[in-house]
């Protein structure tokens, strides 16, 4: 087996299916969980402080995207959202590298999530607005925009995409290898 394959074999495309198909459902259950606690808890209240104010827990139903942007574009956030679950779900029975399935997971589950909330939340279908509940305090004093688990989710599996692009490694478990030049 030529160096690049090492360790994919004929059982990764089951398993690497798995990783995703069970992180997801479990990604987008915290995540339903933790909202329902958000809305019963921290409707009209206050900020609950957390670490001597580090972190705050503060309800905030956002119809935007990350960072409020976009507000007035709610339906077309849930299209683009719907798009991306369609997409990994098709991506992911070809998987066959455990990171890419991790990492894809970890979107789908939380990318389901805010959909979720799109869908199913005031005021309306594809305009519903999604419940963020975490906020962090930045080392000035600021607030770094509220989020929520699936947020967090997606933020992590970007984050682990752009590390296993940056390492070489191919959805199908292989390592890219770089042509070396040849003195032409």
């Amino acid at each position: 087996m030529p160096p690049h394959n090492r360790g994919v074999t004929a059982s990764q495309p089951a398993r690497t299916v798995w990783i995703t198909a069970v992180l997801a459902p479990v990604i987008l259950g915290l995540d339903l969980l933790t909202k329902t606690i958000a809305v019963a808890q921290l409707e009209d209240r206050p900020p609950v402080r957390l670490f001597g104010g580090l972190v705050n827990l503060v309800l905030v139903r956002n119809p935007g995207a990350a960072f409020s942007m976009a507000t007035g574009y709610t339906w077309i956030i849930s299209l683009i959202a719907l798009a991306v679950v369609i997409v990994i779900i098709r991506i992911s029975r070809k998987l066959r590298s455990v990171g890419w399935a991790i990492a894809l997971g970890l979107i789908l589950g939380g990318a389901v999530g805010n959909l979720a909330d799109r869908i199913f939340r005031a005021p309306g279908v594809l305009q519903g607005h999604v419940v963020d509940m975490v906020s962090i305090v930045e080392t000035d004093g600021s607030f770094f925009p509220v989020f929520n688990l699936a947020d967090s989710a997606v933020v992590c599996g970007g984050i682990l995409l752009v590390l296993l692009a940056l390492l070489g490694r191919e959805l199908d478990g292989t390592r890219a290898v770089k042509e070396a030049k040849t003195g032409e």
